[in-house]
């Protein structure tokens, strides 16, 4: 699947400080110590409706670990997925009266379209779930001949994975058993489904059914895969056994991080399959979480329509720490909206403060846990002093310009 056009990133003087990024299976923040190439994977859309600030805020946080790490001199390889085929997009088409492949052909479109104008570096492999069954099948074969996954026998086809197979399960979420279930129930799982070992036993393969899209699944039969085991395959055949961040939004920490991870680890023996699990926090809109199922979504491609700059798009979203539940609000965007005509003037001024010390500020708050909201204060600071003319660097401005640009994705 094609991703969407990247930009040039300046390279900056010197080199940034390592990042410590907060793991939510150890519950603290950690140094991320990539050896040689760092791997990301960052779980994407399932595209049967339109980006929206909260699909925004969340590869935002993970294009700052992405210049973070390219700042501190390591080459990135980074894997993000569509999941093209599942219920979700399934039932939206039927409901709108729409082929289940045009409507994610076009929401793929459009979220491409939005990751660029919001200048998220793109990444080196953009993959469908689609495209990926044959592999997907293959690895769901391997854990039924393991043991660690068993068919139901009801005539489905379906087969699950056994999370007695997995015995550090549960380690990711950190979450009682009590908890897993009523979260398993709410996204997407089927804890009550007759004939299963256990009610956490995710689905692998789902068998054919009538009027329901399928495909080969050689000794598996007919069928499509499960959620979870999509991410498992697509992370192990592009990025290795053991990846250095999985990331997505905090609502994916349970059930689809911990199935997923439980799934490589079964197919590798490679525990933990990340060295960090990093999950962005939700936005809300008047103190509700921004979903569709809320109905209270706030679209990118809305935003552009009404010709609001993405770039200030991006710096509300930034405002906040990428990891707390936060609301979007008008006067947030009008905030950045004002905060980016100041830098705009500033990048623009005759001179300003050091902007080596300007640099080294900004490299310090992000390498604390992406610290965006104390990188834009000290934004703040040198925009403040340049504007006053209390400065003397005539290179500051066009240094201050190069690093908003670099590390906060912020064009000037």
């Amino acid at each position: 699947m094609e991703s969407w056009a990247g930009h040039e990133v300046p390279r900056l003087p010197g080199r940034g400080e390592p990042l410590a990024l907060y793991d939510s299976a150890r519950q603290g923040a950690h140094p991320s110590s990539p050896e040689g190439t760092a791997t990301m994977y960052v779980c994407g859309i399932t595209p049967y409706d339109a980006t929206h600030l909260g699909h925004a805020a969340t590869m935002i946080a993970f294009d700052l670990v992405q210049r973070v790490w390219r700042d501190n001199g390591h080459p990135v390889r980074y894997v993000q997925n569509v999941t093209d085929i599942d219920d979700p997009l399934l039932e939206r088409a039927e409901r709108d009266g729409e082929d289940w492949k045009v409507l994610a052909m076009r929401e793929t479109a459009l979220f491409r379209e939005d990751m660029e104008a919001l200048r998220i570096i793109p990444p080196a492999h953009y993959v469908g779930a689609v495209e990926s069954i044959p592999d997907i099948a293959d690895r769901v074969l391997a854990l039924l001949k393991d043991g660690a996954a068993y068919r139901l026998d009801d005539g489905t086809g379906d087969v699950y994975f056994d999370i007695a197979a997995a015995p550090q399960f549960g380690y990711e979420s950190n979450l009682t058993r009590e908890r897993m279930r009523e979260l398993f129930g709410e996204r997407g799982g089927d804890p009550d489904r007759p004939g299963k070992r256990d009610p956490l036993d995710p689905l692998l393969w789902r068998g054919a059914r009538p009027d329901e899209p399928s495909w080969p699944g050689g000794e598996l039969g007919s069928g499509r895969p499960g959620w979870h085991i999509e991410c498992a395959v697509i992370a192990l055949n592009l990025l290795g056994d053991r990846i250095d961040v999985q990331g997505g939004g905090n609502d994916l920490i349970f059930p689809h991080h911990e199935c997923s991870a439980a799934h490589a680890e079964r197919l590798t023996g490679v525990v933990p399959f990340a060295r960090h699990y990093a999950h962005a926090g939700m936005i809300g809109l008047a103190g509700e979480k921004m979903s569709k199922s809320q109905g209270n979504l706030v679209f990118v491609s809305r935003l552009r329509a009404d010709r609001v700059d993405p770039v200030a798009v991006r710096l509300a979203l930034l405002a906040g720490h990428y990891r707390a539940d936060r609301s979007w609000t008008g006067d947030l965007l009008t905030a950045a909206e004002q905060r980016l005509a100041r830098w705009r003037r500033a990048a623009a001024a005759p001179a300003g403060p050091s902007g080596m010390a300007f640099l080294t500020g900004v490299r310090q708050r992000l390498a604390d846990d992406l610290d965006s909201p104390g990188a834009l204060a000290v934004a703040d600071e040198f925009a403040e002093r340049a504007l006053a003319g209390a400065a003397d660097d005539p290179a500051a401005p066009a240094l201050f310009a190069e690093a908003v640009d670099a590390l906060l994705g912020i064009r000037l």
